[in-house]
């Protein structure tokens, strides 16, 4: 299945390389989201401004403790009711490469439920960065043969799984939850 990619994928985000995945979403870009250095080659691949800061998936919701600084009571809970992929922006970012926190110390995060992301986040013991495999300002590959020949060449490891699939992802859903505890739809 996808185990030989997620042996293949263990070293370069280890040693802070690039590698092109499938998210739960869309194809994506990631790295180790802890590696300052590895964040900073995404931006540079992607051609983007340090200052959109990038999304992190974790595997568990229990994993935000470390790297929220006050989350809501209430979150598991919140989390569990979503009915899709929905990526909330927190404040109080912890424990993440400083390039990869928004300037206003928040940080978006997205609770993965897609085994392979799930088992590539796991087996890293680390967050990991998500960011659409574009450069910025062009559009979001929603399926592998999207993907730019600059993004391909530009990573260090491309993941072999789904590269097939001929269906259409789309992109999270982006919440954020306000210091004052309200919600506010980023992108539906």
């Amino acid at each position: 299945m996808f185990e030989d990619d997620i042996s293949a994928a263990m070293p370069v985000l280890r040693n802070g390389g690039l590698i092109l995945y499938p998210t739960d979403t869309i194809w994506g870009i990631g790295c180790d989201a802890t590696s300052e250095a590895a964040v900073q080659k995404v931006y540079e691949l992607k051609k983007r401004s340090e200052s959109k800061s990038l999304v992190i998936l974790l595997a568990d919701v229990k994993d935000l403790l470390h790297h929220i600084a006050n989350p809501r009571p209430d979150i598991a809970d919140m989390i569990a009711g979503f009915t899709r992929p929905t990526t909330v922006i927190y404040e109080g970012a912890l424990a993440l490469a400083p390039n990869v926190i928004n300037e206003d110390g928040s940080i978006a995060i997205r609770i993965v439920k897609d085994p392979f992301c799930r088992h590539l986040i796991k087996r890293l013991r680390k967050p990991l960065v998500s960011t659409s495999a574009n450069i910025s300002g062009e559009p979001s590959p929603s399926r592998f043969s999207e993907v730019s020949a600059a993004i391909r060449n530009g990573v260090d490891y491309t993941v072999k799984y789904r590269q097939d699939e001929a269906a259409n992802h789309l992109a999270s859903r982006i919440i954020r939850i306000n210091k004052d505890g309200s919600i506010a739809i980023i992108r539906d």
